[in-house]
């Protein structure tokens, strides 16, 4: 990659020095760091190359996030006011460079319940339909295929998916269809909410950000970085209703795009072990992933102990109404 050809594209001034290789790898691409007279860019180059309209509305998102204050990197467009640029023979974005700290669920529930309001308070027309990922099961059939297939490939994740499979698929039937969608960032695990040094937090990859239910993207975050502590749950929910945010986790349905979305990654790693690719080139990767579900599995004991943490919060008017479990 040249930096001096990625600096002129994006018009981030001169002297451009870029890292001698990816600084960070993602899920979804790689990122190289370069350094010019105006400050520090985060050059990001995805494994599969999209087109401009595919990232047009979560571009658009991100950066009226920016602009109303959701603590996240700048998008820098090219000088012809693209998102993406070919250099080198790849197809690159850029974001100012922010450092950040290692994924961290202990973050301040309360710093991250008022920053998932502020983003919820955001809204832009994204007229895209509700993809499958977020509200769709994977269905008992596809489980039994799935534990079978890393059963017989010698997985060593295999037992505790067969364990968990009855979970699984019972977690399931909680699936409810999203309300009041909107768009949403879809993807805020520990992963992208990070650690500043200044004691703040970074959200980033807004790449999956589309429509969503703000009240089952809410539950995704309280259990991320709620779990077994109802202190800090009920603090997160506390400073997101304080914020404003619209969202209101009160019935086992608002954990659809947590059940949803956590048997997806299950499933995807699962398959990505029986035949690695560049989202996950080896096995011990994708052993990994799989093992931050099955290590600290999400279940209905789990998730009806967080509905009762902040039951006792009633929510805001307009937000939803209770129901039992």
């Amino acid at each position: 990659m040249d930096g001096p050809e990625l600096a002129r594209q994006f018009a981030l001034g001169g002297g451009a020095r870029l890292s001698e290789g990816p600084v960070a790898r993602g899920k979804q691409g790689v990122v190289w760091r370069l350094d010019t007279t105006e400050g520090s860019w985060a050059v990001k180059a995805p494994f599969t190359p999209s087109q401009e309209d595919e990232v047009r509305l979560s571009a658009e998102l991100q950066e009226a996030a920016y602009l109303a204050g959701v603590p996240t990197p700048q998008i820098r467009r090219t000088t012809d006011g693209f998102v993406f640029a070919d250099v080198g023979g790849r197809r690159v974005r850029v974001y100012e460079w922010v450092d950040l700290g290692a994924p961290d669920t202990g973050l301040d529930p309360a710093l991250v319940g008022a920053v998932v309001a502020r983003i919820h308070g955001v809204k832009i027309d994204d007229p895209r339909p509700l993809h499958p990922w977020y509200h769709e099961p994977v269905g008992a059939g596809r489980w039994d295929e799935v534990v079978e297939q890393v059963r017989d490939g010698g997985a060593p994740f295999a037992g505790r998916l067969a364990a968990l499979r009855d979970e699984l698929v019972a977690l399931e039937s909680w699936i409810e269809p999203p309300e009041a969608v909107q768009a949403c960032h879809r993807d805020l695990w520990a992963d992208n909410v990070l650690p500043t040094a200044d004691g703040g937090l970074c959200v980033i990859d807004w790449d999956n950000s589309g429509p969503a239910d703000p009240s089952q993207e809410l539950a995704c975050v309280l259990f991320e970085f709620g779990r077994s502590d109802p202190g800090r749950a009920r603090a997160l929910i506390g400073a997101y209703q304080e914020a404003g945010g619209p969202g209101h986790v009160g019935r086992p349905g608002h954990f659809s795009m947590l059940i949803a979305a956590l048997g997806h990654i299950t499933e995807m790693a699962a398959t990505d072990w029986l035949q690695p690719n560049p989202r996950s080139p080896d096995r011990a990767d994708s052993t990994a992933r799989i093992s931050e579900v099955l290590g600290d599995p999400h279940t209905r004991t789990s998730l009806r102990d967080l509905l009762d943490a902040t039951r006792a919060m009633p929510p805001r008017p307009g937000t939803g109404t209770e129901a039992s479990a």
